[in-house]
This record gives C-alpha cells, structure tokens and sequence, in this order.
C-alpha cells in the first residue's frame, strides 16, 4: 500500500512541474492553428517537457524514495562492530573515489544486495541487506562498496536519467506523430483528434517504450562493467571477483528478490540479467562480469 501511494505522488508531482513548465513556455497545444495539422515544434516541446519530467523528479526524489521502499535504515550513529566498521570503510571508500561521505544505510532483505542512489554525487546514498552482510566477507563486502561508490563516483544516475528522459521524449513524440497520421490518413478525421488517434498513441508507446528500453538496458549493462572496474580499483581486484562469485552462489540458491524495480537497476545482483533476453537484460551475466576484471590488467 505504500508503495501505491508513492507511486501516485510522483506521477502527481510530476503532472504538475510539467505542467508548469509547459504553461510558462507558453505550449497549450500541438495542433496547429487550424486543428487539421501538428505544430511539430510544440509536440517536440510537450514530449520533452513531460519526458525529462518524470526522469528529473524521480532522479531527484531517489534517496527519499529508496529509504522508503525498502526500509533502509541510515546509519547516523553506529550501534554495532558492524555499522561501525561499514561507515568506516565507505568513508575510506568515498575519501578515495573523491567524493562526499554519502549516506550509509542497511535494507532488510535475505537476498545478498546492495545499491546507489541519490541526485548528484556528492549527495547520495549507499545501502547493503542484511542478507548481503549476513554471508559475505568483510573483503567481498569492502569491494560490493567500492562498486556502489563507482557508481556514485561515475555519476550513472544522473546519466541514466538523462537517457532515459531523451528515450521517453522521443518514445511520445514518434507515438503522437503515429497517432495523428492514423487518424487522418486511415480514420479520415479532418479536425481535432479522434478515439482512433488515441488507441493509436497508446499502442504505439507502448511497442516504442518496450523496444527503447534496449537502449537503457545497453547502458545499464555498460555502466555496470564500470562499476565492477571501480570496485577492484578502490577495493581490489581479488575481492571483487570473490563478491560476483559469491553473488554467483547466491544466484544459484534462488533467494527471491526483494528490492523494489525502481532501485534494481543500481543494484549489484544479477538475476534478473538470467531470466530475460539479453537485449533487455540491465546486468551482465556475472561470469561475463568475472571473466572481463580477470582479463583486465
């Protein structure tokens, strides 16, 4: 339930910075004057408006979102030889990558996990299970840290964001072109927009999206083998084949997954990588991860 909850905010925060944006841009409609025809210009404007819309403000909402779907607990003051020696090693971690200290916090969940998240780098969050805490070393998990920190480091969830913002502009925008030439060409309506142009936009975003996605996942994939670089260059290279070998066995274990799509992608689990095509996985296999950090010297 809240879940649901937060997902109808956002999509209610993001209705309406779009749709301030739009009023103070001036864009009401993308028909042209005379309701026969599209004002390209506008609908450019009107996709890209509510495209970067919803990337933008869930990227900024991230932290808060995260701590909130999965129960993180941040770690303000340690109260165990764990969290003590978790804050340390991310601050050793983050002090070496060159960025600020970021958040530290622990999810519930059985599964051996972790992620990144948060707006910018030098204001973001690094959170482990306790499943993850439960089984690794202390090495494995120093070198899962340095990959989370990579991906701080390397500034993926702002790049993500904005890919995925330029795929949703794009993916509106050829859908409401696809849409309007139905409904004029095969449907015969002069003015305005018809039931027909609807349905048509609908069913077209909804193939466009599925298909753009190899896109994201291509660069989920990409970033993915940054990240593990990272890893052994702030931990080392030894752990951090150790931690994706051990990911291995926990893959093979079948514990269910537990966090939340949204965060999956900034994850370090493989598993979704093993149940889908390739093309639209946002992991590597992990012994393709392995075999790469073993032949780079």
């Amino acid at each position: 339930m809240k879940r649901i909850g937060l997902f109808l905010m956002t999509n209610f925060a993001i209705i309406v910075v779009a749709s301030i944006t739009l009023n103070l841009l001036g864009v009401g409609s993308y028909l042209d004057q005379s309701g026969s025809g599209l004002d390209v210009v506008n609908l450019l404007i009107f996709c890209a408006v509510f495209g970067f819309a919803g990337s933008l403000v869930s990227l900024f909402i991230s932290k808060w979102m995260a701590k909130r779907t999965t129960n993180t607990h941040i770690i303000s003051t340690p109260r165990t030889p764990d969290e003590r020696w978790l804050m340390e090693t991310v601050r050793e971690l983050s002090d070496k990558a060159g960025i600020k200290m970021p958040e530290v916090g622990i999810f519930p969940a059985p599964e051996a996990n972790a992620f990144a998240t948060g707006w910018n780098k030098n204001d973001a969050l690094v959170a482990v299970s306790q499943g993850l805490l439960q089984r690794f070393q202390k090495n494995e998990i120093r070198a899962v840290l340095g990959h989370e920190i990579g991906h701080v480091a390397n500034g993926d969830m702002v790049t993500l964001s904005l890919i995925q913002g330029i795929i949703n502009t794009f993916v509106m925008f050829f859908a409401r072109v696809i849409g309007h030439t139905v409904d004029r060409v095969i449907l015969k309506n002069e003015r305005g927009h018809g039931m027909g142009y609807f349905i048509a936009t609908m069913i077209s975003e909804f193939i466009l999206a599925f298909l753009a996605n190899m896109i994201v996942a291509w660069f989920s994939r990409y970033r993915e083998f940054r990240a593990d670089i990272a890893g052994a260059e702030l931990a080392d290279k030894p752990s951090m084949i150790a931690a994706l070998r051990r990911l291995q066995q926990d893959s093979q274990m079948q514990i269910p997954n537990h966090m939340p799509d949204t965060f999956k992608a900034f994850g370090i689990s493989s598993g979704f990588s093993q149940q889908v095509m390739k093309a639209f996985a946002t992991h590597p296999p992990l012994e393709v991860r392995i075999q790469a950090l073993q032949e780079r010297h």
